[in-house]
């Protein structure tokens, strides 16, 4: 009875998709992720559960998160003019944004590979999903290839991870620039690891009507929140909201959201820690045989090992107690690649003593 209500029911699309899988990861040095090893310094945490014991459980939360929408636009520098949507996660905002333009004849195209939500999202909304390989190299972004495929299927979405996960490198500005200018639809930057990165688009909103930035608290340090926002022009992220679900953005997520961002100086230096850790950790493992080390501008890094070696790379460390992201069972340009999350000083260490003794 319940399959055929399956074989009924449910879209074939949806039939056809895996659900998002999570790895346990319980008593496991935890580099899998992209989540920030730092926690709060005691007198934050201290200032928090004061907060805790003010805030209003009871009641509905501000649906607009009017505080917190101001205290990014001050913190964040959002440029003036451009409004600021708040998502239960950067995912919540990819499928507002896919939902907003999903007709059965339209497209989302990103650089492939690239963010997986993407194309999971377009298959939610019965949208096309356009993947434009990346160079083969390098992982850069392939203009030519981008503009025709542009041309071609007038894509209503085009996102652009910058920094590029799982690959961590930024593409050429003057590249993506084009790629705004050649878009019919809308054009997101998803900026979710900009802590660690060197630029950013947030500055450019408004030069192209079509330019929407979108960024998450999760890198940062707060993944446990799940909230994102998107930044862009005011005509539309109000057709946008209409999407929203009511009070998506709870009481406790504003409040402690709003409060970290009050004392941001604190994530920026953790931020610089994981900056030094990643180069110190890129010099090391780019000596040991066998492994290509990708640059990054995330907080990650991409490795590469000889072929045939991840998989046993990726169980030798499970075995250790180290939980990485094995990307090459994805194959295509990712075959034979790992992703490693940058840890502590010590997690990494304990990373490094293991892969050595894997090689």
């Amino acid at each position: 009875m319940n399959d055929s209500l399956v074989s009924r029911w449910i879209r074939p699309e949806i039939r056809a998709l895996s659900a998002y899988h999570v790895p346990p990861s319980r008593g496991l040095i935890k580099l899998d992720a992209m989540e920030n090893p730092y926690t709060w310094p005691q007198a934050l945490i201290d200032d928090w559960l004061d907060k805790l014991g003010d805030t209003a459980v009871n009641r509905y939360p501000d649906p607009a998160g009017r505080q917190l929408v101001e205290r990014i636009r001050d913190v964040m520098q959002v440029p003036a003019g451009q409004e600021i949507l708040l998502g239960n996660g950067s995912d919540e905002l990819i499928q507002v944004l896919a939902m907003s333009v999903a007709a059965p004849d339209r497209s989302i195209m990103a650089p492939e590979p690239g963010f997986v939500m993407y194309r999971m999202i377009a298959g939610f909304v019965g949208m096309q999903y356009v993947g434009v390989p990346l160079r083969a190299d390098d992982f850069s972004l392939d203009l030519d290839a981008m503009l025709v495929a542009i041309r071609e299927h007038e894509p209503a979405i085009i996102f652009l991870a910058y920094p590029n996960n799982p690959t961590g490198n930024l593409w050429d500005r003057a590249v993506i620039e084009e790629i705004v200018a050649a878009a019919p639809g809308l054009v997101v930057i998803d900026e979710a690891y900009s802590p660690f990165a060197a630029d950013s688009f947030m500055q450019d909103l408004g030069r192209w009507p079509n330019l929407l930035v979108m960024r998450t608290f999760s890198k940062l340090g707060l993944a446990g929140l799940r909230l994102g926002y998107l930044c862009g022009p005011q005509a539309l992220l109000s057709e946008f909201d209409k999407i929203r679900l009511p009070y998506n953005i709870n009481t406790l997520t504003q409040m402690t959201a709003d409060l970290a961002l009050s004392h941001i100086e604190v994530f920026d230096e953790q931020a610089e820690r994981i900056k030094a850790s990643r180069t110190e950790l890129a010099r090391e493992l780019v000596a040991l045989p066998g492994l290509t080390v990708y640059p990054s501008s995330a907080n990650f890094l991409l490795l590469r090992s000889l072929p045939g070696r991840a998989d046993a790379i990726h169980k030798g460390l499970l075995d250790a107690g180290i939980l990485i992201k094995n990307l090459s069972p994805s194959g295509g340009l990712l075959q034979d690649c790992l992703r490693v999350t940058i840890g502590t000083p010590e997690e990494n260490t304990r990373l490094l003593e293991a892969i050595r003794g894997l090689l």
